[in-house]
């Protein structure tokens, strides 16, 4: 993974991934997803579009937007409370920031 990053628990317990500013925005995205399940389906979006079967993908979580495109996945937040609303990273590291967060998932939400 070409990005640093850690996980950090606020004052309640809630674990969240602390990202680099230029891609902070994907935390937004990423702390929604709360199965492992969810995580696959999402990387099989993004496997489909570097193999060509679709030109571009979007999903829509809570209030984010990611845009998957070949080369290029962008996240959108347009209800952050200042600038900036966009972030974008390469689809190839996005994959691996979700299996970052596939890894942590179980503990995550351990009931």
């Amino acid at each position: 993974m070409r990005f640093l990053y850690r996980f950090k628990e606020d004052p309640f317990g809630d674990l969240s991934i602390v990202l680099p500013d230029e891609i902070s925005i994907f935390s937004d995205f990423i702390e929604n997803i709360a199965t492992e399940e969810q995580v696959d389906e999402y990387i099989e979006y993004a496997e489909k579009v570097l193999e060509g079967s679709y030109d571009h993908f979007e999903i829509e979580l809570n209030a984010t937007s990611v845009f998957i495109k070949k080369d290029v996945t962008i996240v959108e937040n347009p209800y952050r409370f200042e600038e900036p609303f966009e972030n974008s990273i390469q689809t190839e590291e996005f994959i691996k920031l979700l299996l970052v967060w596939k890894k942590k998932i179980p503990e995550i939400f351990k009931g």
